[in-house]
């Protein structure tokens, strides 16, 4: 069996991020009823299953997802075995060791997004998984990436890297705030393909709106010109079904901390096997992956974390965590659209809708401001559009939260928003 392929580099930056003691310290610690249907017991989830402060209500999954304890518990379980005998748990692949249990991590990954063991890499984050795709690609001074104007900059930066290293260029498709027509969407992808463009990198889920792009349709162009399709992941993965192979991507990149509520600084990267000639992450070099101890020592408990994270969601079922969120989600939607000086952006409950759930605010009402507000009055924690995009707030309930959190922040609101 191989070992996990995630280098020692990503092991020492996964550690300043959620080392041992951080993760020990962190141990210490009006009702709209035609918005949807209640959310399925099975999903429900205690707020004695998380570390939350009491009385916080986390509505902000969508940047980081509340760490379950029984997820923290199998992190610092793995840390203990391993420090009960460092070089046979960290190296022998065979046996009950540490090492063979992080690889069997991506076994489990594969089958949350429906491809091969052997597709998988394990790595810190969605923006590590991109940047490995992108500097595992060679480039020419004429190539060029089409992707849109509302990508994430961790799904952004491993592009401008190459603009400025390899001379290579990037073209964007506009998508408005309020622009929910995917067919147009896809029709001005059509349109912006070049001789050159060597690469197509779309978000499955608009970070900025929530919306849910068009990905197997932009795959599908991208196959037809012979363009490599790579997708940023970060805000699916965890909030819904997600499979890989139906999409027709060559490479899917996602977070760990994020939809999936596993350790901080982890991460997953899927690329295709007929794509392997032309995405080449350096950690799958031969001399990598089979090579005597050559991989070096991974983030082995936060993958193990990583992996009872995925399990935890295996189990319950992607469709119905995704019920759950949509319920919740679409609840707001109709509390939202009753606060006069909100405007949401976000796609009405349907098709296109995901948990992310944004709306923007008039010209007087600085988005910072109230997001502080709601915290440090009302204990509520969601996200301000980055003002890149627009002067708005986000909010992405998932399995912690309640019809109960929905009503707190649409109370909030309305206090707020007078």
């Amino acid at each position: 069996m191989t070992s996990i392929p995630v280098s020692r580099r990503h092991f020492v930056a996964a550690l300043g991020a959620a080392s041992i003691a951080e993760l020990a310290h962190a141990a210490l610690g009006e009702s709209n009823h035609d918005a949807g249907p209640s959310p399925a017991a099975a999903v429900q989830s205690s707020s004695s299953d998380y570390l939350l402060a009491p009385g916080l209500i986390h509505l902000n999954t969508a940047s980081l997802g509340a760490t379950p304890r029984v997820v923290l518990d199998r992190v610092l379980q793995a840390w203990r075995d391993l420090e009960s005998n460092p070089v046979a748990m960290a190296y022998f692949k065979d046996g009950d060791t540490v090492v063979a249990a992080a690889e069997r991590v991506r076994m489990r990954a594969a089958a949350l997004l429906g491809c091969d063991a052997d597709e998988v890499l394990i790595t810190r984050c969605t923006t590590d998984a991109m940047n490995t795709v992108a500097q595992g690609m060679r480039w020419a001074a004429s190539d060029r990436v089409l992707t849109t104007d509302q990508e994430h900059h961790g799904g952004s930066f491993c592009w401008e890297y190459e603009v400025q290293r390899r001379g290579a260029v990037i073209d964007r498709v506009a998508i408005a705030p309020d622009d929910h027509d995917t067919a147009a969407i896809v029709r001005r992808f059509a349109d912006a393909i070049t001789p050159h463009t060597r690469a197509i990198s779309v978000s499955h889920v608009i970070t900025s709106t929530g919306l849910r792009m068009p990905i197997a349709d932009i795959c599908r162009l991208a196959r037809e010109h012979g363009i490599v399709s790579i997708v940023d992941g970060a805000q699916a993965v965890g909030a819904m079904p997600v499979d890989v192979k139906a999409l027709g991507c060559d490479a899917y990149a996602t977070s760990g901390h994020k939809w999936l509520m596993g350790p901080k600084g982890t991460g997953l990267l899927y690329v295709n096997k007929n794509a392997s000639a032309t995405i080449q992450p350096i950690q799958w070099q031969e001399d990598h992956r089979y090579g005597a101890n050559s991989a070096g020592v991974g983030p082995l408990p936060l993958a193990i974390g990583l992996g009872a994270a995925i399990e935890r969601l295996l189990d319950i079922g992607m469709a119905e965590v995704e019920r759950h969120n949509l319920a919740l989600r679409n609840r707001a939607y109709a509390g939202l659209k009753q606060i006069p000086k909100l405007h949401l952006v976000s796609p009405p409950p349907g098709p296109l809708a995901t948990a992310l759930l944004t709306c923007k605010l008039p010209d007087d009402i600085d988005s910072k401001t109230l997001r502080e507000t709601l915290f440090t009055k009302h204990h509520i924690v969601i996200k301000m559009v980055e003002k890149q995009w627009f002067n708005g707030i986000r909010i992405s309930p998932h399995m912690l939260n309640t019809e109960a959190d929905i009503d707190a922040v649409l109370r909030a609101l309305r206090v707020e928003l007078v």
